[in-house]
């Protein structure tokens, strides 16, 4: 029986060098791209169909010293994805070991997925009109390797293992954080049913530019959850519902001439 496997980011060990990126370019053979610094020395803003995971770089000023803080953006492969209940053609399939991918013969880049990832993590290339993100390296998972991010950091901000075991080691490193960082915190093992990919902040998750409580939008849900699965029943309710405003309508209608009939005859 397969296990489910956690990466655990711990942002307070991360120096922003970038290798984990340049790993999963070389891995994934991901070209590269032009870009720009955005601040300090960040120069990718987001995720893209050729870039599955980058750093941002946060300044914080605090007594008198400045300190920088950084963060791994990839997708987080959420246990109930809402990029999985917006793919219309059922591209998107969770593995049993917890990743979410996409299947790119069914994937018809329409962009739903895009729209409705609390994180805006999918991206679609609109030469080949499919979609791409982090995959979690799942061809080296499933032949006992790391994902090339982690077998890259050379830090220790990354580890990868069986999710109960990294659930205890990130609990560990923030009961020992917090001595020094008050506001440090777990993000994303409460969000979207539970990410395999955990992080230890030392901030709020604002701070880094992160939704406090990434969801699934309510539309999303009512679309998928109850108009499409009671769809068939709704067509016939709507239709006698119309029906009986017709006749109801008639009727009042017919009464009112005939009360006008018997006022002037």
């Amino acid at each position: 029986m397969t296990t489910k496997k956690m990466v655990f980011v711990d942002t307070s060990l991360c120096t922003g060098c970038k290798a984990c990126s340049v790993a999963c370019k070389a891995w994934n053979d991901l070209e590269a791209e032009k870009n720009q610094l955005i601040t300090s020395y960040q120069a990718q803003a987001g995720t893209t169909h050729n870039t599955w995971t980058y750093i941002s770089m946060h300044e914080k000023y605090e007594n008198g010293k400045m300190e920088w803080l950084m963060f791994k953006h990839q997708c987080y492969h959420c246990e109930d994805p809402s990029c999985m209940k917006a793919c219309p053609v059922e591209a998107i399939y969770k593995t049993e070991s917890g990743y979410t991918l996409i299947d790119h013969d069914k994937c018809i880049g329409c962009g739903y997925c895009v729209a409705n990832c609390p994180w805006s993590v999918p991206k679609t290339d609109p030469n080949l009109k499919k979609t791409f993100k982090c995959t979690g390296c799942i061809d080296r998972i499933e032949n006992g390797l790391q994902p090339a991010c982690v077998y890259t950091c050379q830090t220790g901000a990354l580890h990868f293992g069986e999710r109960d075991e990294m659930i205890q080691l990130a609990n560990t490193r923030l009961e020992g954080i917090k001595k020094d960082h008050p506001k440090a915190q777990l993000y994303g093992d409460k969000a979207m049913g539970g990410t395999t990919y955990l992080y230890l902040l030392l901030e709020d998750p604002a701070f880094y530019g992160l939704p406090e409580n990434p969801t699934t939008s309510a539309s999303l849900v009512v679309w998928k959850d109850w108009v499409q699965p009671y769809g068939i029943w709704l067509i016939p309710l709507a239709l006698a519902a119309s029906a009986g405003s017709f006749f109801s309508t008639r009727i009042i209608n017919n009464l009112s001439k005939s009360k006008g009939g018997d006022i002037h005859g």
